[in-house]
C-alpha cells in the first residue's frame, strides 16, 4: 500500500530521543520542550510560543484567552477537520458556519455579507440578529497549506472587534511572498496561532501541537493553564481551572529534529507536487487543485478534483484502494454532522461542490517519482 501521509523519521530523531531517554526527562518538563519552543520562535519569527500536547488543545486555549464563554458564538469555516469546531462547545459556545473559497479557505466575502446584514453593532459588542448571542472571535482555517485571505480577514476581525485565531495546523511553513503580509507565516498574524504536529502533518512530535499570540502575555498565560495552573508547585494551590496540556520532552525531542528538516521536507513536497501536475495535466476527469501564487506553501495534502462525471469519490477512493493507493475523501462538511446541524450556518455552496468531487492522493515526504508514476497509471486506467 502506497500511505496516504506518513512521517519521515531520517534525521536525529532518534539521537534525541535517546537522549532524553537517557537523561530520564520523559515528561512535560526538559529541554526539548523549551529548545523546540526557541527553535520554533526563531523559525516563525515571533516573540514566544508554547508547545502543547495537540492543535486542538492550542485552539481551544486561544478561545478561552480570547475571551469566549458559554452562550457566546465563533465564526467558523464548515470545510475543516472536527477539531477545528470541537473546542467552541467545550466552553459551552457555538459556531455559526461559513462557505469556502477556491482554495478551501473561508469566503471573505460572505463573511462580510453575513457581518453586515445578519448582525448588529451593540455597547458590548456584535450580535447576531437570528441567534441574539454575541460573537467573540473568526477561526480561520489554512487548509492542505494554502491561507486563508488574512489581510480581510484582519481588517473585518477589526472592525468589528472579533479575535482573530489562525487554525494553522496544516500549514506549517507556508508564508506570503507578495503584498503587504510578505514573508509572514501563517499562525502569525492573527491574535493567535495553533499548529498541530500530529503523526500525517509535515513535521510531526506523534501527538503535540504549539500555539503562538500576539501579546506575549497571552502565551505565558497558556504556559500557566496548560500546567494545570499552578501558583504553587510545592504546596498544590491553583487559583484557576487548567489543563494537563503541556508537551513532553521525548515528543519535543522528536519535534527539534522535525524542524531543522522542514524547509528540506518543503522543497520535496513542491518537487513531488510539480511532478504529480505534470503526469496528470493530460487527464479530462481529474486535476489537481493549485495552490495560491502569492503563497510559498508548504505542500501539505494534494487534493485531486474529480470532474462531474458518472465515478464518484467513493469509486475513486475504492479503486484506488484496489490498486493498493491509500487516498481519503475531503472531510464532511461540520455543519452536516450529527451535532452542528441545528447550528447557523450562511449559505453555504461551495463546499457543497468541493466536497463532494474532492479526494487526496499520497504526499508523502519519501513517496517516490516511481510511485507517483505508479499512481497518475492507476488513474488514467480508471477515469
Amino acid at each position: 500500500m502506497i500511505p496516504l501521509s506518513v512521517p519521515c523519521l531520517k534525521g536525529n530523531e532518534e539521537r534525541y530521543v535517546l537522549d532524553a531517554l537517557n537523561k530520564t526527562w520523559v515528561s512535560s518538563a526538559g529541554g526539548y520542550v523549551i529548545r523546540f519552543e526557541q527553535e520554533l520562535e526563531k523559525y516563525l519569527k515571533v516573540k514566544s510560543c508554547v508547545a502543547l500536547q495537540s492543535g486542538t488543545a492550542a485552539i481551544h486555549l486561544a478561545l478561552r484567552l480570547a475571551g469566549v464563554e458559554r452562550n457566546n458564538e465563533v465564526i467558523v469555516p464548515t470545510l475543516t477537520f472536527i477539531a477545528t469546531i470541537n473546542p467552541i462547545k467545550y466552553l459551552g459556545a457555538e459556531p455559526v458556519f461559513m462557505d469556502c473559497d477556491d482554495y478551501l479557505t473561508i469566503d471573505c466575502d460572505k463573511l462580510e455579507q453575513f457581518l453586515q446584514q445578519e448582525c448588529m453593532q451593540t455597547s458590548k459588542g456584535i450580535k447576531n440578529k437570528s441567534s441574539n448571542r454575541y460573537i467573540k472571535a473568526i477561526i480561520a482555517v489554512h487548509v492542505f497549506g494554502n491561507m486563508a485571505n488574512m489581510k480581510r480577514l484582519s481588517e473585518l476581525a477589526k472592525q468589528y472587534d472579533l479575535k482573530l485565531i489562525e487554525d494553522a495546523t496544516e500549514s506549517i511553513g507556508s508564508f506570503y511572498c507578495e503584498g503587504e503580509l510578505c514573508n509572514q507565516f501563517s499562525g502569525t498574524m492573527g491574535d493567535f496561532g495553533a499548529f498541530s504536529f500530529n503523526g500525517n502533518k509535515i513535521i510531526t512530535t506523534g501527538g503535540g501541537g504549539m500555539l503562538t499570540a500576539k501579546d506575549d502575555k497571552m502565551v505565558q498565560r497558556a504556559r500557566y493553564l496548560s500546567t494545570q495552573a499552578k501558583d504553587d508547585d510545592l504546596n498544590y494551590i491553583h487559583n484557576d481551572v487548567g489543563y494537563n496540556y503541556r508537551m513532553t520532552n521525548l515528543q519535543a525531542a522528536l519535534g527539534v529534529a522535525q524542524l531543522e528538516q522542514l524547509e528540506s521536507f518543503i522543497k520535496i513536497k513542491n518537487d513531488n507536487y510539480t511532478y504529480y501536475k505534470k503526469k496528470l495535466e493530460s487527464m479530462k476527469h481529474v486535476k489537481l487543485l493549485p495552490f495560491q501564487k502569492d503563497v510559498r506553501s508548504n505542500y501539505w495534502f494534494y487534493s485531486l478534483l474529480l470532474s462531474q462525471t458518472n465515478s464518484t469519490k467513493e469509486f475513486f477512493v475504492e479503486e484506488l484502494k484496489r490498486y493498493e493507493i491509500q487516498t481519503r475523501p475531503i472531510w464532511k462538511l461540520c455543519h452536516m454532522q450529527k451535532m452542528y446541524q441545528s447550528n447557523q450556518s450562511f449559505y453555504i455552496e461551495k463546499a457543497y461542490f468541493y466536497w463532494e468531487r474532492i479526494i487526496n492522493i499520497p504526499c508523502s515526504v519519501t513517496l517516490t517519482y516511481g510511485e507517483i508514476d505508479y499512481i497518475a497509471d492507476v488513474l488514467s486506467k480508471i477515469t
